[in-house]
């Protein structure tokens, strides 16, 4: 029942990465249906993203009335409901409309099963269940692709749809799995009060590893946002190649993902933290100097990629041990909300900085991200005085 519970919490984490990627695969031409610009879809990402904000800075309290498993099984249907709205709107305002429930839905699954991965597995399962999220990002680009060749991008969202209406089904027939991990010590934490985001903000450290984590995020975003843009502008590729370039730092990241899950219980995950950013730092810099040939570049998204890969689950994974797990749902609550706030206002800024002063800054854009995400966590890990305890 744990091995079957697992793959039903890593099946949840496909079904969280799936429609991330869905919207930017299909605007190109869902913005000419709806006659709207180019631009528009960043106002569509935008409410989604209010929306996880909103249902993450909530998932305390929830997961707390309802449980993570009621949590999460309601979470993926109300993000299956949403997705098959898509598909049938006929206009850009009802498209908006139903981002709301799209975005609340994807927040309250990535609070919850992030904090219930954290609480009850390793270090290695924490890493590879985010992995599991990249394989999810990677099936909706085709599934949009095959929709648009031989029908339309409504046909793309309501594939997605099933599948996730689908993966709905398995969780409320599972749900029976979840109770071996339930005790009378989890029940007493579940049916605590919760913390709320000001009882939270009070624990000690807690500030400092939400602007670090908010840096962090940052810095992956935008890579992933803006590395075609940086290849074409920078390097000179043609617009399809650079493109097609843009898949590099999610190959390193998916890919690292898997390798951090076989080290991370032997090296912990403070020292994974360090060991990632190191890594990416290096990665920077082998895009950052000129004098290198553009092949060093391709292969420095990849590394930056490697090296960002463990970061985001080892900083998640180790909240409980650092701020107890009583408080671990709320924090990592909030630790989301920040996460989105990061990805969505940085990469952002960076547009604007960047048509002003070149793309050529991107790499130091990034290493000054990662270097607040280390001395932030640093901090934290010093004034929590805890041991990262690894499985």
């Amino acid at each position: 029942m744990y091995s079957l519970l697992l793959a039903v919490i890593y099946l949840a984490f496909i079904s969280l990465g799936l429609p991330d990627s869905l919207l930017g695969s299909g605007w190109p031409v869902m913005h000419e249906f709806f006659g709207v610009s180019v631009s528009a879809g960043g106002i569509v990402s935008t409410i989604i993203t209010a929306g996880t904000v909103v249902s993450s800075l909530l998932s305390d309290r929830m997961t707390k009335k309802f449980s993570t498993k009621y949590v999460t099984a309601a979470s993926v249907a109300l993000t299956a409901v949403s997705l098959l709205a898509f598909s049938f709107a006929k206009s850009f305002a009802v498209l908006c409309l139903f981002a709301v429930p799209y975005g609340f839905g994807a927040g309250a699954i990535d609070a919850a099963l992030n904090n219930y991965v954290a609480l009850h597995y390793t270090s290695r399962h924490m890493n590879w269940l985010h992995c599991f999220w990249g394989v999810g990002t990677i099936i909706s680009p085709y599934v949009m692709s095959y929709a648009l060749t031989y029908h339309n991008w409504q046909t793309g969202y309501r594939i997605v749809s099933v599948i996730q209406f689908g993966i709905t089904a398995v969780l409320f027939a599972t749900l029976s799995l979840w109770k071996i991990h339930s005790s009378a010590k989890d029940e007493k934490t579940e049916n605590k009060k919760a913390v709320g985001i000001i009882g939270a903000m009070k624990i000690k450290g807690v500030p400092f590893l939400l602007f670090g984590f908010m840096c962090y995020c940052s810095a992956e975003q935008t890579c992933m946002l803006w590395s075609s843009t940086y290849f074409l502008k920078t390097r000179g590729f043609s617009e399809e190649k650079a493109a097609a370039l843009a898949a590099l730092f999610f190959i390193g990241l998916t890919a690292g993902r898997f390798i951090a899950g076989l080290f991370s219980n032997k090296v912990g995950d403070r020292n994974m933290v360090r060991i990632g950013i190191a890594v990416a730092a290096a990665g920077v810099l082998t895009v950052a100097l000129p004098m290198l040939p553009e092949e060093m570049a391709l292969a420095g998204f990849v590394i930056i990629g490697l090296g960002c890969a463990p970061v985001y689950p080892s900083i998640i994974h180790s909240t409980p041990y650092n701020f107890g797990k009583e408080n671990s749902q709320a924090i990592i609550g909030i630790q989301m909300a920040f996460a989105y706030t990061g990805s969505t206002l940085f990469p952002l800024i960076f547009g604007f900085v960047s048509s002003v002063a070149g793309f050529e800054i991107m790499p130091y854009y990034i290493a000054f991200f990662l270097m607040m995400t280390i001395v932030m966590v640093e901090i934290t890990y010093r004034k929590t005085s805890k041991s990262i305890v690894t499985e």
